[in-house]
Parts: structure tokens; sequence; C-alpha cells
């Protein structure tokens, strides 16, 4: 299984909003096949591991070990659980069951009934936290968020700016943390910023210090008053404007209205869950950050600490969590913590 769980990691990036799955299959105490789902609407990792196998025959004799439970519905490729069937492998080992509601049970359920012995829970807790998105997304009915800011040694994100001063970010980490929130970036379905931060930063919130896919771009903007020149709204990048004025799109912009007498953050995270949009890095600024630690609607934070001191400014928000990593980046620090009412 823990090999299962390395080939599933590959897939980190690509998959959604389908989870990342690895699969081996083993016989006479080899490996004969493994493989892993790759991309979004192609072959899941059972199929990619059983047709690895050079000699078919053998898989009447195999063990076939799989991170998620094998879906059983037809979605837009054939039920894993029925290719287990018609290969008449004997026992298949389970890491999870998958929550997503046309599969929870129903695979495990037609393995059995085919006469197939099966186990399940072999290094569950490691399955599960593989596909924190994946588990947040179809249990809580919302997308996996990660709040993430860089702050000064003494606890500022910003020097208080004037207009004259907006255009890009101030900078307080270096280099190696400006890679590593582009990858983190890459394995993300969206990113979200707030309307002063698109103001004074003019982020891309693209990954182009990183090779992967750029997320879709959310940006809060209630009365529309930015101005069209931003990165933003480039074209470049599927684009979300959750506002109060209009309901429309041009090309890869959405304008998404919503009614801001309401909670704002509740009806973004829904209209992203509508959209199938797994996880959502909620990048600025300290108003929207607040907004998701106040009401506890957060799984992790990642904090970057660059080695300057600013003396003054937009102070960092206050947060409370478990501390899951602590790594140097250089002169920079990143700690990572988990929301403790939001931990399995």
């Amino acid at each position: 299984m823990k090999r299962c769980l390395a080939l599933a990691r590959l897939g980190a990036g690509n998959v959604a909003p389908n989870p990342m799955v690895g699969s081996i299959i083993v016989c006479r105490g080899k490996i004969i096949g493994e493989g892993f789902h790759q991309k979004y609407g192609e072959a899941h990792a059972e199929v990619n591991a059983i047709n690895a196998v050079q000699n078919p025959e053998l898989l009447q004799e195999s063990t076939l070990f799989v991170t998620l439970e094998p879906c059983a519905h037809q979605g837009l490729t054939p039920p894993c659980s029925d290719l287990i069937v018609k290969k008449q492998i004997p026992r298949v080992v389970i890491g999870t069951v998958d929550p997503f509601s046309k599969v929870a049970g129903r695979g495990i359920e037609k393995l059995r009934n085919a006469g197939i012995e099966v186990e399940i829970g072999v290094l569950e807790k490691e399955c599960r936290d593989l596909n924190k998105r994946f588990f947040t997304f179809h249990e809580k009915k919302r997308p996996y968020v990660i709040l993430k800011w860089a702050q000064t040694l003494d606890g500022f994100i910003d020097v208080n700016r004037g207009r004259n001063e907006f255009g890009e970010p101030t900078w307080i980490t270096g280099d190696l943390a400006l890679r590593l929130v582009h990858k983190i970036r890459s394995e993300e379905s969206a990113v979200l910023v707030g309307t002063n931060t698109a103001e004074k930063d003019n982020p891309s919130l693209t990954v182009r210090h990183w090779s992967g896919k750029n997320p879709t771009r959310v940006l809060l903007d209630k009365n529309l008053r930015l101005p069209q020149n931003l990165n933003l709204f480039d074209g470049s990048v599927q684009t979300l404007v959750f506002n109060s004025k209009k309901q429309e799109q041009n090309n890869q912009i959405e304008w998404v209205k919503i009614d801001f007498e309401k909670e704002i953050t509740h009806q973004i995270l829904e209209e992203l869950h509508h959209r199938k949009i797994l996880s959502v890095v909620v990048e600025g600024g300290k108003q929207m950050l607040e907004s998701f630690i106040s009401q506890s609607l957060w799984d992790e934070a990642h904090i970057f600490i660059g080695d300057k001191f600013f003396y003054d400014g937009i102070s960092a928000p206050k947060i409370q969590g478990i501390l899951t990593q602590s790594e140097m980046l250089n002169n920079d620090w990143l700690k990572i913590l988990a929301n403790p009412r939001e931990s399995n």
C-alpha cells in the first residue's frame, strides 16, 4: 500500500476533481503490474495496473492493492470494479472507502458479490490524508481551503502604501519561497484574492516560476471598481469575478453575481463546490484571510516568514492552529498549520 501511495502522488495537479489513486498487482510475492490515475478523464489506476501485467493469466492468482475503493459507476471511464470482476482477480486490498455518493461502498459490494475477497482499511489514515481535498469536498460540501500569506519577523504583511506605490507586491521572502508558492498553486484547483490585493499588488496568480497547470483565478470585486488592465483580466487563465452587479461571461473571464447582504465566504465556497473545484488557496488580503479565519472555514495555513522587519504597516492575521510542518527556505521559513476543528 505504501507503493500505491507513492504512485498516487504522481497524479498531483492533473486529476482533480478526481482523487489521486495508485494501484499495484502482486502475484507470488512480486509486483507484476502497477499504475496510477494520470489525468482527469483518462484511465483509472486499477485499469493502468491491470494493463501493465505482461501475462494476464497471472491475474487469476493475484492480489490487487489500491488506495481508494474501485468505482462502481459509469463516468468518463467504465467501472473499475467490473474490470476486476471480469479479470477474475481473487483478492483486493483497499486503503479507504470512496466518499463519492455514486461509489460509497458500492464498488466493494460488487466485488464481494462476485466472490472476491476484499480487505479494507490498510493504511487508511494515510490514504485519506493523500486525498484530503477530495474527502473534504464530498463530506463537507466545500473545497479544501488553504490560507497563505507572507509576514515579516515583526509580524507585518505589508507597509502602509499610497496609490503611487501600487502595482506589485511588497516582497518579504526570497526566490525559493516564490517558487514554492507557484508549486503550491500548480497543485491546487483555484486561488482567491480580494479587491485591495488585486489593486495594490496587480498579481497574475499563475505558475510562471513552476511547471504545471494554472489554477482558476478567483477575485472578489463587489462594485466592479478594479481597472480592466490588471493582470487578472488578461484572459490567459479561467477567472471568476464575484460581484454584486452582473452575471456574465467573456471568454476566460466570468462575472458571478452574489448577494453581499449575506455571508460572502459561504457563497464563494458554495459556488466553487458547484463548479467541482476541489481546493482553493486564499492569498489575501488581510480582510479576506480574517473572514475565513473568524468562521473557521480553513483547513491549512501556509505562513511564509521572511528575514525582514517593517516596524510598522499592516499586521498579519492572527491564527491558532496545529503546527504540522516547519521548513527553512534559504533565509525564510515556512510554517504550516492545521485547523484543529477540521482535523480528522
